[in-house]
This record gives structure tokens, C-alpha cells and sequence, in this order.
């Protein structure tokens, strides 16, 4: 079994789509379903439903799942481990990212620094929000990117974290059309009428903000929540497929609402910033470069509060 095939397989379960997936992966579309079937083979089942409307997880795909992700990030924290007893760990670079934010913003905004090739061996961990925390607050990663509004900002203190702005995303309630093109579920919804809802769950930092958003309106939508997953992607699968209304952040929707996939469902956007956030204490001469060219782009903005 090889690393790559979780790796493919979390993404597939991200993306709830091949061909995203292995565009997201950077590998094509036939040799990402090889990998995933290879992964199938050596599992002994099958671990995905395919279907017109896009894939879904078998019941031994959810139980791989659970595992999975974790499992990714303790062989990379025992590779982190072999470096530093060789005295090489400065030459690798580890950024832990949110899921959303690992299969739309990252890849392009990565490609953007001519001098990549010379950063070292890169590492993208991507996960939950809390778990990205987590692995921030222990040293596992060098950095941290995520969405984050002006008044929600992530469980790191400033005297410890600092952060540059190095994007901007919109966070947008979203539905399938109805036959006449109009969204089948729209904002705010009534007692009697309650929207059908995808939630994010708490381990989500999109979830975060929706919450202080709502928090600061002095009310919240009506809803109906009838499914919950810490996952943007797996929320936009099931809005494509008229289950609810999402928010989703307007970097993952763009290309389904283009399609006439997803419309806007009402209320008001929600303006996020994308983040790169740090520890105060100095790092590898590897992470120190990066921030400071990160520094020097003009689109960076480092938090007036250290936060």
C-alpha cells in the first residue's frame, strides 16, 4: 500500500468528484482512478458509490475515512521526526491547511513564488480547522492558512501567533435550481417554512464564521439542518444535488454556479480573508524565507493586532 493512495482517497472524499480530485492531486484522471482502485484492491472492497450525481462513500469507505486522515499526518509527523534526528528538518517546509482552502486557493497561490524550488521539500497537511490548530499549537507545521473574518479569528493568541492577509474569499448561501432556474431553498426562511440546511460541523472554521455572522445580525436564518459534515466540498455535493442550501466560499462554488449547477439562495455574502499564520518564535531558515517573501508581496498584509 502506498502513501499516495490515501492521500488520493482523502481527496476523493473531499472532492465527492474523479476528475476534481485528481486535478487537485495534479495526476490524470485515469491514473488517479487506478490509484483509487489499487487502494480498493489491497483494502479487499469497494470504498466509493459512483453515480451520475457524483460519488459517495461506501460503508468501508466511511470506516477508512475516520482513519485515514490521521494516519497521513502521523507518517508525515514521523517523517518530520527522521529529519531532525538527521539534523535536516530546516530543508522542509510543513503547511497545514483547511480542507477548502487545500483543494481551490492553495495549488495556484503555491505556484505563484518563483523561487518554490527553493524552499525545499514542501508539505501540505490538509484537515479540519480544529485539527489544523492543533497541529500549529504542537509544532507539527511551520504554518497555518485558512479563512478567517475580522472578528473570528483562530484559537492561537497573538503573543504567540502572528499572521499575514495573503487573500480575500466571499462566503455565499447557495442552492440547486429549481426547473424554472430559481433556488429551491432561499433566504431566511419562516417558523413555518424553515430552510433546508447543510451545516457545517464544529470542527470547522467556515462554521465559525457563520456563526459570529449571524451572532452579530442578532438573528439567525430559520433553518432545518438535515446534514452536517465538517466538509465545504462534501456540502457543495449534496446542495448540487438539491439536498439543502450550503454557504460555501465563492472560490469552491465559482464553477458550479457558472454551470447553472448552484445558484445564489439570498441573504448577504459573508466577506472572509484568507490567512497565513505563524508562531512568534523563530523557525527554520527554510520558514523564514518564505515568510519573508511572503512579506514583500503586495497583496500581503501582516494583522495590525499580531493575531
Amino acid at each position: 500500500m502506498e502513501l499516495n493512495w490515501l492521500e488520493d482517497f482523502l481527496a476523493l472524499a473531499e472532492h465527492r468528484n474523479f476528475s476534481r480530485a485528481a486535478e487537485a492531486r495534479n495526476v490524470t484522471q485515469p491514473a488517479f482512478s487506478r490509484r483509487i482502485q489499487a487502494l480498493e484492491a489491497w483494502v479487499g472492497t469497494p470504498l466509493v458509490l459512483r453515480s451520475p450525481r457524483g460519488v459517495t462513500l461506501s460503508a468501508a469507505g466511511d470506516a477508512l475515512h475516520e482513519g485515514a486522515a490521521g494516519l497521513v499526518r502521523d507518517l508525515r509527523q514521523m517523517r518530520r521526526a527522521a529529519l531532525r534526528a538527521a539534523g535536516r528538518e530546516g530543508t522542509a517546509l510543513t503547511i497545514a491547511a483547511t480542507h477548502a482552502l487545500s483543494f481551490t486557493f492553495f495549488p495556484g497561490w503555491i505556484r505563484s513564488f518563483a523561487a518554490l524550488e527553493s524552499l525545499g521539500t514542501l508539505n501540505l497537511v490538509s484537515d479540519t480547522m480544529v485539527a489544523c490548530e492543533r497541529i500549529l499549537l504542537a509544532g507539527e507545521a511551520d504554518f497555518l492558512l485558512c479563512h478567517t473574518a475580522a472578528d473570528v479569528l483562530p484559537d492561537l493568541t497573538p503573543d504567540r501567533f502572528t499572521s499575514l492577509a495573503v487573500g480575500a474569499d466571499v462566503l455565499l448561501p447557495v442552492s440547486a435550481p429549481d426547473e424554472n432556474g430559481a433556488p429551491r431553498w432561499v433566504l431566511p426562511g419562516s417558523p413555518d417554512a424553515p430552510v433546508r440546511f447543510l451545516a457545517y460541523s464544529a470542527a470547522s472554521g467556515l462554521g465559525r464564521i457563520l456563526e459570529a455572522a449571524w451572532r452579530s445580525a442578532g438573528e439567525a436564518p430559520c433553518f432545518d439542518p438535515v446534514f452536517t459534515s465538517p466538509l465545504a466540498a462534501a456540502l457543495q455535493t449534496m446542495a448540487r444535488q438539491g439536498q439543502g442550501l450550503a454557504w460555501l466560499p465563492r472560490s469552491m462554488a465559482a464553477d458550479d454556479l457558472a454551470a447553472g449547477h448552484l445558484v445564489e439562495a439570498g441573504g448577504t455574502p459573508i466577506k472572509v480573508e484568507i490567512r497565513l499564520f505563524r508562531p512568534r518564535r523563530r523557525q527554520s531558515a527554510t520558514a523564514e524565507a518564505f515568510w519573508e517573501t511572503l512579506s514583500r508581496q503586495p497583496s500581503s498584509q501582516q494583522a495590525s493586532d499580531g493575531g
